[in-house]
């Protein structure tokens, strides 16, 4: 048996007036979808447990099929693996977003304008970390360089505690009260704080500001944590897994879990990703012996937290035509009993710009089902099966039931 899960990260939303009413997976075509919906299991599941923020980190924790009440240990460590940090025990991660503030005479006076500072390039993002970092680090904290706008704090011997707000959940606005506090505050401030004096004369961001550009001229931290330790995938499911992601949260789960971690050219997290190229890669993947294959696409997500309602609806029908169409075809062709299972790990509406927790969609669909139903892979239809999995990281195991 092959088992293929593609995630559409924030797919799911809130209906938009400027839709009339309907959501992007309303509006949006996707016949592969709204096919799996009506002939599987179809209905709605809570990823993010009560009481947990609706983060990325935690709901695609559940996907995998990890409890995160008992295996989240906080978003930045994982990210830390996916760049290959070693991290002792002892050791607290941030993680450090470069992004686009007003410029104020003080940090606290300016407004958060753009989180992930215009998607900066990695290379020149590179060059902003590694000058911060040689300012800035001595031999208990370090700045470590990720991709785009996403990198990493390292503090050794050091203690959690920090009270910590992610930059895209207040795009546009203030700063004033959302700065770090509790432990670690005062060294968090301090970094964040030199480096808004120095980052707005650095070369790289002259040269952003000239070709209109937004310029990285700060920093942010959050998702504090330690050192995750993941049960083994192989160990946990005795299947052999592989992820295809370009977010270092999504590869830093799958190292985390021993599972291999399958680069793609041309992914960049937003619209413009090689949607085409996540599918040969899948299917390179499940033709080379992976019996499990996590396709996750950040696309939707993005144009959530930046209100893109059109470039969200362009993703969904991305993922539909050009990622579970032709994995679908392929495993058709395969010979092999299958299973997919399509869904987003949380909401991220274009209303609010941010996650939430409401539960979402999910269809999963094993070979030779027929139920023909005339549902579409909605929130609404979903909602209207009255079928509910209440804790997201049992959805692996409806994946393995025997029939749907």
């Amino acid at each position: 048996m092959k088992y293929v899960v593609i995630l559409g990260d924030g797919m799911a939303d809130w209906p938009l007036d400027e839709l009339g009413g309907k959501t992007p997976l309303d509006v949006a075509k996707h016949p592969y979808m709204d096919k799996l919906a009506q002939n599987g299991r179809f209905g709605l599941v809570q990823t993010v447990p009560e009481g947990m923020k609706p983060g990325s980190d935690t709901a695609n924790l559940s996907v995998f099929g990890y409890d995160p009440r008992r295996y989240y240990s906080g978003r930045s460590p994982l990210e830390a693996a996916s760049l290959g940090i070693a991290l002792a025990e002892t050791d607290v991660t941030y993680r450090c977003n470069l992004v686009t503030l007003s410029q104020e005479s003080e940090l606290e006076q300016s407004t958060m304008l753009d989180y992930s500072a215009g998607e900066i390039s990695t290379e020149e993002a590179h060059e902003l970390i590694l000058f911060l970092d040689r300012m800035l680090s001595n031999e208990k904290a370090r700045l470590y360089p990720g991709f785009s706008y996403r990198h990493c704090l390292v503090l050794n011997e050091a203690e959690t505690g920090a009270t910590l707000t992610p930059p895209h959940d207040f795009t546009g606005k203030p700063v004033m009260g959302r700065l770090p506090d509790g432990q670690n505050a005062m060294l968090l401030r301090e970094w964040m704080e030199k480096a808004y004096t120095r980052l707005k004369e650095h070369p790289v961001n002259r040269a952003r500001v000239a070709a209109g550009k937004s310029p990285a001229n700060a920093i942010w931290f959050w998702g504090e944590g330690r050192k995750p330790a993941l049960t083994p995938f192989y160990e946990k499911t005795g299947l052999r897994g592989a992820v295809i992601s370009a977010v270092d949260l999504i590869q830093g789960i799958g190292r985390c879990a021993e599972m291999e971690v399958v680069k793609v050219e041309g992914t960049t997290g937003t619209y413009e990703t090689n949607f085409a190229g996540k599918a040969r890669a899948a299917i390179r993947a499940l033709s080379s012996g992976a019996d499990y294959v996590y396709v996750h696409i950040e696309a939707p997500d993005e144009c959530g937290h930046h209100g893109q309602i059109r470039g969200k609806i362009y993703s969904i029908e991305q993922i539909d035509s050009q990622i579970l169409a032709p994995v679908w075809a392929y495993l058709e062709t395969s010979g092999e009993d299958y299973t997919i299972l399509v869904l987003p790990d949380h909401p991220t509406p274009i209303e609010i710009r941010t996650h939430s927790s409401d539960p979402v969609p999910f269809a999963i669909y094993r070979k030779g089902n027929a139920a023909g139903s005339t549902l579409r892979y909605t929130e609404r239809d979903a909602k209207s099966t009255g079928v509910r999995v209440q804790e997201g990281y049992r959805l692996i195991d409806e994946m393995r039931k025997t029939r749907n």
